[in-house]
């Protein structure tokens, strides 16, 4: 009977060793993330789903395990490294926080120029962070809303682009709805493109609405628009548009030569823009001309518009 009992304590043993080693090892398995990963809000069971649709290595024990561990947190974790065993991997999700960048984007920059500063800022490849844009964007300027984002330090380019895109995509989208009831990537884009030529020739918001109906008009007239603001695109974001420019330049921008609104936005513009690209001033006005203290006459006919000009170069 002894020897029984003793056959059985051995067997209990066995069978605990077995366990505790079962989960050794499974605590030691690797799971590969990036070093940056970012985790939604929701409790345990939603986070690791989130991970598992996003193809990392975790399943039901790692629900029971974190509920011994702790809750994960939200937001950006760093994860260090892009291997980290299943134990490690637990336990920087409940206690890790990456370090977050300010980077602001202002309105009127071109995304040539805005890729250039997150390369510096964030010690990025700016080759990739280019290749990435192209690949997850099918509208190649005035997708990002110009704000200060909060970056987490040692983001991947394509995250970073991603993170970009999809917090911009989701505020055009709303305002879309808030105007239209309807979002149609075409039209909404259309006005981008007005609303980023607005941007380049305002001195300031207030303005926006009478530069709009400038532009309005002057399309209904079927009249070039003639805007230098256009030509300022890409790594001419910040350049002085000349007349040697204005006579070479033969892209799309160039509205001393095409008709109409160009088919790609200039610029990454503000809320304000499009706001006035959707409802320009009721006015007459076919021209402007910065004045001296910086601010624009706008005027209905040539010859008004001819006297500002004298009045702002004499």
């Amino acid at each position: 009977m002894k020897d029984k009992k003793l056959t059985m304590i051995k067997y209990v043993f066995e069978i605990i060793f077995i366990i505790f080693m079962s989960f050794m090892y499974y605590l030691s398995q690797p799971v590969v993330t990036p070093k940056i990963l970012y985790i939604p809000k929701g409790s345990i069971h939603q986070i690791i789903s989130h991970l598992q649709s996003e193809k990392y290595d975790v399943g039901k024990l790692d629900i029971l395990l974190l509920r011994f561990i702790g809750s994960p947190q939200h937001g950006w974790i760093n994860m260090n490294t892009n291997i980290n065993t299943k134990a490690d991997f637990l336990y920087k999700l409940t206690t890790a926080k990456a370090a977050l960048q300010n980077v602001t984007l202002i309105p009127g920059e071109t995304t040539y120029i805005f890729l250039n500063q997150l390369a510096n800022n964030l010690k990025l490849d700016r080759e990739k962070l280019q290749k990435e844009f192209g690949a997850q964007s099918n509208i190649q300027e005035g997708v990002i809303v110009p704000d200060t984002y909060k970056i987490p330090k040692g983001i991947s380019e394509r995250a970073l682009i991603a993170l970009l895109l999809k917090s911009s995509h989701k505020r055009m989208k709303n305002l879309s709805m808030k105007f239209f009831g309807t979002y149609n990537e075409k039209k909404w884009f259309r006005y981008v493109a007005i609303a980023s030529i607005i941007q380049k020739e305002s001195a300031n918001a207030s303005e926006m609405p009478l530069v709009s109906s400038v532009i309005h008009n002057r399309l209904k007239k079927c009249i070039k628009l003639q805007m230098d603001g256009a030509l300022n695109y890409g790594p001419y974001s910040h350049m002085k548009v000349t007349a040697q420019r204005i006579k070479n330049d033969k892209s799309l921008y160039n509205t001393y030569v095409h008709y109409g609104i160009p088919s790609m936005p200039v610029c990454n513009v503000s809320m304000e823009a499009i706001k006035a690209a959707i409802f320009p001033a009721n006015t007459n006005y076919l021209y402007f001309m910065k004045s001296k203290n910086g601010t624009h006459d706008f005027s209905c006919n040539y010859s008004t518009h001819l006297r500002n000009i004298r009045r702002a170069t004499k």
